[in-house]
Parts: structure tokens; sequence; C-alpha cells
């Protein structure tokens, strides 16, 4: 039913990045702390696209 396969982003993010384990403790930093890695897996994703950011 998925469309994409989305374990190689765990890996890389594990393998390469070395990221094992969660800084914060409790459900709420967890969440956060995931959402900022995943913005900067997206970033990275986008540059390496040739998607610029939009500049004032």
């Amino acid at each position: 039913m998925r469309q994409y396969i989305i374990e190689p982003v765990f890996g890389h993010l594990k393998f390469t990045v070395g990221y094992r384990n969660f800084l914060l403790r409790g459900l709420e930093k967890v969440c956060a702390e995931f959402k900022l890695m995943y913005i900067g897996w997206n970033l990275k994703k986008m540059l390496k696209l040739g998607i610029k950011p939009a500049t004032i």
C-alpha cells in the first residue's frame, strides 16, 4: 500500500549520522527532537535537489 520505502532514512540516520538514541526524555521532548532531526534531513534533501530558499 505504501508508495515509498522509508526504512533507508532511518538506516542512514542511525549508521551515517550516528543518531541512535534521543538526548531528551519525555514524549513531548522526544517528538520535538524527532521533528528537528527530520527538518534537517528535509533541508539537506532540498539543497541536494537544488531547491534554494526564498529570500526577502
